[in-house]
Formats: C-alpha cells, structure tokens, sequence
C-alpha cells in the first residue's frame, strides 16, 4: 500500500505560509524556491501547490499544467548562473533518496570541473541563498 500525503510536511507548510523559504517563482500551480541545503550554487526545488507525495499521485492533468513551470525555472536557472548545465533530479519514496514527502523536482546547475556537493550538507541562510536567487528571478523575465 502507498503511503498517504501528510499534509505536516515542511513544503506544505511552505505553501501555507507557515514555514519560510527563499521565493523564486509563484503561478497558480507551481512554487520555485531556493534549497536550504544546496548541493550546488543556485539549486532550486520546484513543487506543485496540489498536495501529492510523488510523482504517481499527482493526477496527469495536474501534471500537465506543472511540468511547464519546472521548464521554465530551469532555463531560468541555467541563465542565471550562466551554468553550462542542468541536473535535474526527482525521487519517490525513501528507498529512492525521497526525505520531503511533497511531489518536488530539484534544479542543480552544473559546470565543468564543479561536483555537486553530496545531499544533506550544511544548511544555507536565506542571506546566502537570496544572491542566487535575485540572479534567476532576473533570468525568468527573459525565458
């Protein structure tokens, strides 16, 4: 049997304007905002407003009209930290690496020669992270 979506999880709280984060974009069915515990500089999340636990319980429509937020903040991401690529990641379930059990795609500019710093490193302040994110708010006006 899935597990249910728990609504006590800290993206939830995020959406509900319970628990802070550092805002790159907002629609009406997406929020993008800055990891707290970045593997890269710029690693963004990007998640949708429905309540799902993974990627299988998001209903496709939803999906539909999600995927393309996902698309335009990694371009944004990309140009904004004049990265030469982009990893993008997505887990389902703890077996898979999931820890946020709130349907989220994760955003990590790459560059040749840089590693991705492993997951669950030092958390970041929002006085760090807001740089990066003033670079791809910028960037999505031109997306």
């Amino acid at each position: 049997m899935t597990p249910k979506y728990e609504s006590d999880n800290i993206f939830a709280k995020i959406l509900r304007g319970e628990a802070p984060c550092v805002k790159v974009y907002e629609d009406d069915v997406s929020l993008a905002f800055m990891d707290v515990m970045p593997r890269t500089e710029g690693h963004t999340l990007v998640i949708p407003k429905a309540p799902a636990r993974t990627l299988f319980d998001l209903d496709p429509k939803d999906l539909a009209q999600f995927m393309p937020a996902v698309q335009k903040v990694g371009r944004a991401v990309m140009a904004g930290m004049k990265a030469e690529g982009l990893l993008l990641q997505q887990f389902n379930e703890p077996a898979s690496g999931q820890q946020v059990f709130h349907l989220h795609f994760h955003l990590l500019p790459c560059w040749t020669g840089v590693a991705i710093r492993p997951p669950g490193g030092p958390f970041q302040s929002a006085e760090t992270l807001k740089p990066h994110a003033e670079k791809i708010m910028a960037a999505l006006a031109h997306v």
